[in-house]
């Protein structure tokens, strides 16, 4: 095990989980976050400041909830980059855009540092379990080095490629599951409102062309009256919509089925579920049809 901390900055619904499976791996963690006493619910020690974990770690975790938050923890004032040292390494879990992923990298390589992008799927359920999949960035002979620090939480790790290419992958995964999410949702309204049995149609679309994460893994359970709470909130899946459209233009991509995921989640935040777990998108639906709710 390493003789210094682990830094972990974020330590919300998945940074907490994560910190839980390192700490439960046998590696101290230092670790802060905007609100207090998260550190120790998750086994950490608290940090002082951003200050304090740069200069007493040498790997640091970050897990945070989108690029702007990354750019303010990095370069704002007595920030991590203020503080960093030469052969540091800097992992970013957080759902972001890879232009500012990239720009970072830059940043920190001017110090020394080395700053590696590592998109995470599977949700809240999988950092619990140490079962996510990472899809990493950067400097591969560095992604090796590390891969002691990641086995704790994942179960597959696939290097994308230079920096920004983990980020990149990150998008477009969670922007199929956007779609998917909200198509699902709306074809279950449906079949709620023609009287068919939800169980059953469940049933035939995961036997059928149909069939995607949402009918296998989460209507099975919201059919039922369990929402899966604990996952990401219908605001953030937004987010991720928005990071998709702007990586598309930046690639030069026409991003044609946006509209979609856009207006259901939209919806649901307008609609007071914004907060909320994404899986709620379908009561939002719901309400807008006549006030539909699957398990009733």
């Amino acid at each position: 095990m390493n003789k210094k901390p682990i830094g972990f900055v974020g330590l919300g619904n998945m940074g907490g989980r994560i910190t839980r499976r390192l700490v439960d791996a046998g590696h101290s963690v230092l670790g802060s976050d905007a609100v207090a006493g998260r550190a120790p619910a998750c086994g950490a020690v608290p940090a002082k400041s951003l200050a304090d974990v740069a200069q007493q770690c040498d790997h640091i975790f970050l897990s945070l909830p989108d690029s702007h938050v990354v750019q303010a923890v990095v370069e704002g004032t007595d920030g991590l980059l203020a503080h960093a040292r030469p052969g540091q390494v800097v992992i970013d879990l957080s759902t972001a855009a890879a232009s500012s992923t990239i720009r970072l990298a830059q940043r920190f390589s001017e110090r020394g540092v080395t700053f590696i992008d590592a998109g995470i799927s599977g949700g809240a359920s999988a950092a619990e379990k140490g079962t996510l999949t990472l899809m990493v960035g950067g400097d591969k002979a560095v992604v090796d080095s590390i891969q002691n620090l990641l086995k704790p939480f994942s179960t597959k790790v696939a290097y994308m490629g230079a920096s920004g290419t983990g980020h990149t992958t990150k998008l477009l995964n969670n922007f199929l599951n956007a779609v998917s999410l909200a198509a699902t949702a709306e074809v279950m309204v449906a079949g709620k409102k023609a009287g068919l049995d939800l169980h059953v149609l469940l049933d035939i679309l995961n036997s059928s062309s149909g069939v995607n994460f949402a009918t296998l893994n989460r209507f099975p359970k919201i059919v039922d009256g369990d929402y899966l709470e604990g996952g990401l909130t219908g605001k953030l899946m937004t987010k991720d919509v928005v990071l998709y459209v702007d990586r598309m233009r930046e690639l030069g991509v026409m991003s044609l089925n946006a509209s979609g995921p856009m207006a259901s989640f939209g919806l649901g935040t307008a609609l007071g579920y914004g907060d909320m777990i994404s899986n709620r998108v379908v009561d939002a639906i719901g309400d807008i049809c006549g006030g539909v709710r699957l398990h009733l």
